[in-house]
């Protein structure tokens, strides 16, 4: 079977070849004018291009037969249309679309299981364009997304540590994928982010709710999916950007090259970025020592798309040093102090203070990560007569070494290697009398090894996971109907793991049982199995094309993390000791959804509430003696173990965007968003009352306001032009985990940010050629602290002179990008 699977893959390329094609060129237009920059493409197909400022386009190497051409632009409603292609000619067409909201026409295809228009998904769907990410400065692309999705939040450790958390729940409940394939880089720990290239994105997608019936576990909260670029424009003719960026607070310095190229159905890109930064800073604490970070990513695609379907192979290779803070300070000046010895010698009130040289440069500091993610994945779809079938196969490491040892600066304190292999086939059959049906199998085998290391707060491990479901989706008339089910299975083992003495360097060291000569494993060997099923049960209704009303309810299953169930030891980059907790269940979630959205003339309105229970829920909370203080297992570093109980998550988001029809430069955007989590777990609620009874990591109520004036003629060379002020509101957080001091209350604040920019034609007026971008954000350098700022936390001190303990957010900042199409 193998053989055969092989030997089809092997000749469909070859068949591919004596594909015969033509040529469709045509024009698109809206009330007899040209509809400028639209984009066309063949429906179930990638091959596509956009229209030049006339309206007019161009597809070359279309197979022969019948088409649907689909046309849409932002502003108008998709328009599909019927072409025939005959080998060697050319077809001529002229495509009509109606204007309407340009939020009617936005597709999404992820967590659902075909491309579904956003107003149709029943559960909240947001999508996040490249110029949107581009519109704001960010250190990350998380914090670019966090910026345009109400109800996504980040928890952050510095300015390029950001883990994406949805309506309060975050870590393994979030699933971020690259292309569709799920990002596996240990994303339950808080001190590394995302490893994946921001500049080479061309689309964010964010689901809202449980997702675990497309994706099994770790999809509870949610879904992002980063979409690369994929090549478009004139065939055979070479394509691309250049991208430049600086910012003002750390200096940051970004620089960005991505090339496309498709001829007769062959497809290829490519990019290389490099961004390197200095120490961030603010106005009450200057520059924040052990902030500064050095990234490079590389990245590779290439594809065929012809009559049978299509295949894509892509490469990327993400290589980062990040400096790791602890916030060790001098008790009285409150100046940024570094470690120089360890153990016994190490005296906090004792640590030299950090020259002002070394705040302001680009050279890291000897404690610092090295994080490397190498990524191969595949995606194919196959045409089967009316069906397609869908294959994503993929392969990453993620290796991670953080150097916290100021006595051994080359001897990493820990390093560990996380080897997965992804699947995931899915199979989209015939629509029978209305009928959608998908069925899917996806799941991925881990490996985790560490390596030459001092600390192992995690044991070698092996993970299997697989899964299958049923998606069926119907309509009957204004109302759609659409639901599934699934059943996950997930095994984790390991074996007797053993650590002893160093003899060499003084350190601790992984031994095997011999040398181990009697004592005990730091983690004893276990197996165990984890299975559950998901569910969900959606429905949107139609009153009219501009009024919708969507509900879901859906069932969540997530297994637990090898954390929580495994860990013990310290985490360097952390500072933190994990204890887990190996009886732990896998958390079942109960989630509905309900939502009402309005595509008026001049504005979009849209409400969405939910309430979402969690069986076996696990967090973190700090461990204490029968004195109830703090126990410290490593000095400077506090100690944490994973609980499980009962929670509930509750809350909205709300939207109303204004784009009156008599000022069309004109754009009003707001949105509110709120979440409460309470911890619903009554033995631990009768103990402690009040301090017991909220979850941690939940962010407070936050509003954002945007207005924005576009140009909407080019007038000379200018085109795209635009002003924008925003403002964010961030409400005091006083609903929070206050057992044993893990959370303590956070005030509230508010951002002021500036922008502007604009395009630059050529002299013909084509295309541009310059996209600039200046943003101002903080513009009144408040000095302020996020709730999900980890820093926050960073203290060795009781009390200090200013009366304000941890580090705090990043000042103002002033970021100015330069884009170079062509």
């Amino acid at each position: 079977m193998k053989q055969l699977l092989l030997l089809f893959f092997l000749l469909n390329p070859v068949l591919g070849w004596a594909q015969q094609t033509g040529t469709v060129q045509g024009v698109v237009r809206s009330g007899g004018q040209p509809v400028a920059f639209a984009s066309v493409g063949l429906k179930s197909s990638k091959l596509g291009t956009t229209a030049d400022e006339n309206g007019r386009f161009t597809l070359a190497a279309v197979p022969t037969g019948n088409h649907r051409l689909v046309a849409s632009a932002v502003g108008f409603q998709p328009t599909e249309h019927s072409v025939v292609v005959t080998d060697g000619t050319t077809a001529t067409v002229e495509v009509h679309v109606a204007a309407v909201p340009a939020a009617l026409q936005e597709v999404v295809v992820t967590g659902v299981s075909r491309a579904t228009e956003i107003r149709k998904s029943p559960v909240p769907v947001a999508v996040l364009s490249k110029r949107e990410v581009l519109l704001n400065s960010n250190s990350n692309i998380i914090d670019a997304a966090v910026q345009g999705v109400p109800g996504l939040s980040a928890v952050t450790t510095g300015p390029n540590i950001s883990k994406p958390f949805i309506r309060g729940l975050g870590y393994n409940r979030v699933l971020t994928l690259y292309n569709g394939l799920r990002q596996e880089g240990q994303q339950w720990g808080d001190e590394h982010g995302i490893e994946i290239d921001q500049y080479d994105i061309e689309r964010i997608e964010v689901v809202k709710g449980p997702a675990s019936l497309m994706y099994g576990s770790d999809a509870v909260a949610g879904v992002i999916n980063m979409l690369p670029r994929l090549p478009t424009g004139t065939s055979g003719r070479l394509h691309g950007d250049a991208l430049t960026e600086y910012q003002t607070n750390n200096n940051l310095l970004g620089t960005s090259l991505g090339l496309t190229y498709h001829q007769r159905g062959w497809q290829y890109a490519a990019r290389a970025s490099y961004r390197r930064a200095q120490n961030y800073r603010n106005a009450l604490e200057g520059r924040v020592y052990g902030t500064a970070f050095r990234e490079l990513n590389l990245t590779g695609m290439a594809g065929v798309e012809k009559a049978w379907g299509s295949t894509h192979f892509t490469a990327t290779l993400y290589d980062n040093f990040q400096e790791i803070p602890d916030g060790s300070r001098d008790s009285l000046s409150r100046r940024f102090t570094r470690q120089v010895f360890e153990g016994e010698q190490d005296d906090i009130r004792n640590r030299p203070l950090v020259p002002q040289a070394d705040l302001s440069t680009y050279r890291l500091n000897p404690l610092h990560q090295h994080i490397q993610h190498y990524r191969l994945l595949n995606r194919t779809r196959l045409r089967l007569g009316a069906g397609d079938l869908h294959t994503l196969l993929g392969v990453q490491q993620n290796q991670r070494r953080e150097y916290n040892h100021p006595t051994a600066p080359s001897q990493p304190g820990l390093a560990v290697a996380l080897t997965t292999t992804t699947y995931d086939i899915r199979y989209a059959a015939p629509a029978w009398r209305g009928l959608e049906t998908t069925v899917g199998l996806n799941g991925m085998h881990q490996r985790n090894q560490n390596r030459n290391a001092t600390d192992f707060p995690i044991p070698d491990y092996n993970l299997t996971d697989v899964g299958g479901y049923v998606h069926l989706k119907k309509a009957w008339g204004p109302l759609e109907l659409s639901g599934g089910l699934r059943y996950d299975t997930r095994w984790l083992r390991w074996d007797d793991f053993y650590v002893g003495p160093d003899a060499r360097t003084g350190f601790a060291r992984q031994v095997n049982r011999a040398e181990a000569t009697g004592t005990e494993p730091q983690f004893s060997a276990f197996r165990t199995r984890y299975q559950g099923v998901s569910a969900s049960a959606g429905a949107t209704y139609s009153f009219s094309e501009k009024l919708l009303l969507r509900a879901n309810v859906a069932r969540g299953y997530r297994a637990p993390n090898i954390t929580e169930v495994g860990s013990n030891g310290l985490d360097p980059g952390a500072h933190i000791v994990y204890l887990g907790n190996r009886t732990f269940g896998p958390e079942f979630s109960l989630q509905e959804d309900i939502g009402l959205s309005a595509y008026l003339p001049d504005a979009e309105l849209s409400a969405s509430l939910f309430n979402n229970d969690i069986r076996n829920y696990i967090y973190q909370a700090r461990l204490t003696d029968a004195d109830g203080q703090p126990v410290v297992i490593v000095p400077g570093n506090a100690t944490y173990q994973y609980q499980q109980g009962r929670a509930r998550l509750y809350g909205a988001e709300i939207t109303a965007n204004l784009h009156p029809r008599a000022l069309p430069m004109l754009a009003f955007n707001n949105s509110l968003a709120y979440v409460t989590g309470l911890n619903k777990q009554t033995g631990l609620l009768e103990t402690h009352g009040r301090a017991a009874r909220y979850l941690p990591l939940i962010p407070p109520l936050h509003t954002r306001s945007e207005l924005r004036l576009t140009q909407q003629r080019a007038r000379g060379r200018l085109s795209n032009a635009y002003v924008r002020a925003v403002l964010d509101l961030h409400a005091a957080q006083n609903r929070f985990y206050a057992l044993d001091n893990t959370e303590t209350r956070t005030g509230g604040y508010a951002l002021l940010g500036l922008g502007a920019g604009t395009g630059l034609r050529n002299r013909t007026g084509e295309r541009e050629i310059v996209q600039l971008f200046v943003q101002l954000d903080n513009a009144l350098n408040t000095v302020y602290q996020s709730h999900l700022n980890r820093l926050k936390y960073f203290e060795y001190y009781a009390a200090s002179p200013n009366g304000r303990q941890g580090i705090y957010n990043q000042g103002r900042n002033l970021s100015l990008k330069v884009v170079v199409p062509f």
